[in-house]
């Protein structure tokens, strides 16, 4: 098969944040999420492990992963340099441009979320959480596309999350195992 390659200059065009970006205020506040949000099995505890967690895996509960997924959301929202007016749209592009608009980038899961909860939960979450995060004094992390150059994004040590108890406390974690 040839052509089954990817070239470097096509990989720095993807739109995907370089490490050297996830400063460790960055990588703690996204770490235990991701943490909870995937090791819910005892089959993942080799990467619970790699990323130094020896606990159980997390018991799978619906509204504490909605928030976890949509602080994830609100925050990359800014660390990719989004507005408001840009995240909504990314969300809901009908929100701003009427229903005729020719595409919506969630209209399954925006409908299954209407008929469900009477509104599109996840959005007015994330635009919620977003606007929090906006308020939030800021910190600097190097830029994308040149670490000599720093941008600002909300400082997530700083946050007060709605999940009580917070993300990946062992007291979310399943029992021992058997």
């Amino acid at each position: 098969m040839s052509g089954a390659n990817l070239n470097f200059f096509i990989v720095k065009q993807i739109p995907v944040l370089p490490p050297f970006v996830y400063v460790p205020a960055l990588q703690k506040f996204i770490l235990s999420r991701v943490l909870e949000l995937t090791y819910t099995s005892w089959d993942l505890q080799p990467f619970a492990q790699d990323v130094g967690y020896r606990g159980n895996p997390f018991i799978w509960e619906e509204q504490r992963r909605l928030l976890m997924r949509c602080e994830l959301d609100a925050l990359y929202f800014h660390l990719y340099g989004l507005n408001r007016e840009e995240a909504n749209f990314i969300l809901d592009p009908a929100d701003l441009y009427g229903e005729s608009f020719p595409g919506e980038t969630f209209h399954v899961f925006k409908e299954k979320e209407i008929a469900k909860y009477g509104e599109y939960l996840t959005k007015r979450i994330i635009l919620e959480m977003y606007d929090q995060m906006a308020a939030l004094p800021t910190m600097h992390v190097p830029a994308p596309k040149d670490e000599s150059v720093t941008y600002a994004v909300p400082d997530v040590s700083q946050w007060a999350t709605w999940l009580n108890p917070p993300p990946a406390d062992a007291s979310m974690a399943h029992s021992a195992r058997k």
